[in-house]
């Protein structure tokens, strides 16, 4: 028997939808119920690899998570990857397809249709309940000719339709009345119900409103989410980053400076440090942002030529460069360690016109782009013992690679790499500069890994004078999932809930 299905669809881009999946998916489990997560297109530069070395959204990652489950590709057949100069990737099933233009991809969604299909049955056909997530707005009519994400996937998959706004943002009564009016006939029908996210306040003063929408729509207001701070679940996106990010506070004894590129990707790779106790992150926008931090970290990128001219552009890279040469400890990160080395070579086009290009000069290693896209789960043994990594050579580090450049080995290696999905590897990655302060490496989620992430802060805290913090913070996910669970459990009508889906 095919799975029962509800779909979480919003009127705007970060209205709650992906948070409100995880948040069901985890109900449902603790309910007793198979459940897995699906969205059929996901446009994303947070991406994760699985164990196959697939690579899909980040969200449904964490969505899955939620579940109890290891994430597939099932879950997210398509991941848009934005790339330089208004083009995108698009990854299929795992693995990268073809390069194109907004323009090119809308026809081509279509012939996508039956690999969405194919998997959301697959799912359908393992677990008792299939929540889906939309993206952006389902009343977005000047693309819905070509959309596979929204009403099209809800009618695909006879799924009822919860409608989420954003109270935070203002305007929550227009943009729910409003996506209504804009929806035909046939989608409208499928709206069962609405739910306000981040609402602050007393509930009471909101009452009229939620009269008037009741009455105004003869659709029931299911849930009023409220605005919370104390639940750390992974972001959907970089673009939930937003102006000037903060976490932690100015008086705390570590400033990390993380340079927010235009196509930063897989800003997850930091939330672990925003997590640590005396710990400030900030994401630097503008060479007059970067101040004088204790650490600057160059992170991962979707188009790293494009990115690094923004950089020269700016006038960061200059300030980069002299912090560096004035014994600033100085990370990369992919893309970002892409940039730190002497210089990136790209005779075929991958990403840029030029044959060679000019890097940041900071490491002595040269990057050449191939055609071919690396992504694989990977564990590996940390070869560099001084500077930030002192007492550490050994230690074993989990992480993902994604990335379409190879560096080839130095001198000084800042990992051996033990083990892939292949079974044993063995191979160098990244690079470490005399002294331990400035180093650079492929592998994604390094700071996941607590002894390292704590080694890490140590050696800033060590190189700044100041006392050691004996024990790392550490964010019990589980935990986190079940506080999210219970928020949303207390403040939505899980017995209409249910009732819409049919269990």
């Amino acid at each position: 028997m095919a799975a029962k299905t509800i779909m979480v669809q919003g009127t705007t881009s970060g209205a709650g939808k992906s948070i409100l999946v995880t948040a069901l998916c985890r109900i449902f489990k603790q309910d007793g119920y198979k459940v897995a997560p699906f969205k059929s297109q996901n446009m994303a530069l947070n991406s994760f690899v699985t164990r196959r070395g697939e690579e899909m959204g980040r969200s449904q990652v964490v969505q899955a998570a939620a579940a109890g489950l290891e994430p597939s590709v099932d879950m997210n057949p398509i991941l848009l990857k934005p790339e330089a100069d208004s083009r995108c990737q698009v990854v299929l099933m795992g693995k990268p397809a073809m390069t194109l233009t907004a323009g090119e991809y809308g026809p081509l969604a279509d012939k996508l249709l039956p690999t969405v299909t194919e998997a959301l049955e697959r799912l359908r056909a393992a677990y008792d309940i299939v929540v889906i997530e939309g993206a952006g707005s389902p009343a977005e009519i000047n693309i819905r000719q070509h959309e596979i994400v929204n009403m099209r996937i809800a009618k695909l998959a006879g799924a009822p339709v919860l409608l989420v706004g954003d109270i935070d943002r203002g305007g929550v009564f227009a943009s729910l009345v409003g996506t209504l009016a804009l929806l035909d006939d046939s989608e409208r029908s499928r709206i069962k119900g609405f739910i306000i996210n981040k609402f602050r306040g007393e509930i009471s003063l909101l009452q009229p409103g939620l009269d008037y929408l009741e009455k105004h729509t003869s659709r029931p207001v299911i849930g009023v989410i409220p605005y919370y701070r104390h639940i750390r679940i992974p972001e959907e996106d970089s673009i939930d980053l937003g102006e000037g990010v903060i976490s932690g506070q100015a008086d705390e004894s570590l400033d990390i400076a993380i340079i927010h590129l235009p196509r930063l990707s897989n800003s997850t790779d930091f939330e672990p440090l925003q997590q640590e106790a005396g710990v400030r992150v900030r994401y630097v926008r503008t060479a007059d942002e970067l101040g004088e931090p204790d650490a600057i970290i160059l992170p991962g990128t979707k188009s790293t030529v494009a990115d690094l001219e923004y950089l020269r552009r700016s006038g960061i890279a200059e300030m980069i460069i002299r912090q560096a040469n004035r014994g600033t400890p100085t990370i990369g990160i992919c893309g970002g360690f892409q940039m730190m080395g002497t210089q990136i070579k790209d005779p075929g086009g991958v990403e840029s016109a030029k044959d060679d290009i000019a890097g940041l000069g900071l490491l002595d290693v040269v990057t050449a782009f191939q055609s071919e896209k690396t992504t694989r789960q990977v564990k590996a043994r940390v070869l560099g013992n001084e500077g930030l990594l002192a007492g550490l050579s050994g230690e074993e580090v989990t992480g993902y690679e994604i990335h379409m450049g190879q560096t080839p080995g130095s001198t000084r290696p800042l990992f051996r790499v033990t083990g892939n999905r292949e079974g044993q590897a063995e191979y160098i990655d990244g690079v470490i500069a005399p002294g331990g302060f400035i180093f650079g490496s492929y592998l994604h989620g390094l700071f996941d890994n607590t002894n390292f992430r704590h080694a890490f802060l140590s050696g800033l805290r060590r190189r700044k004078g100041l006392p050691m913090i004996s024990e790392p913070s550490a964010i019990n996910q589980e935990e986190q999932f079940d506080a999210l669970a219970d928020v949303v459990r207390q403040n939505l009508n899980m017995a209409l809930v249910n009732k819409i889906c049919g269990l």
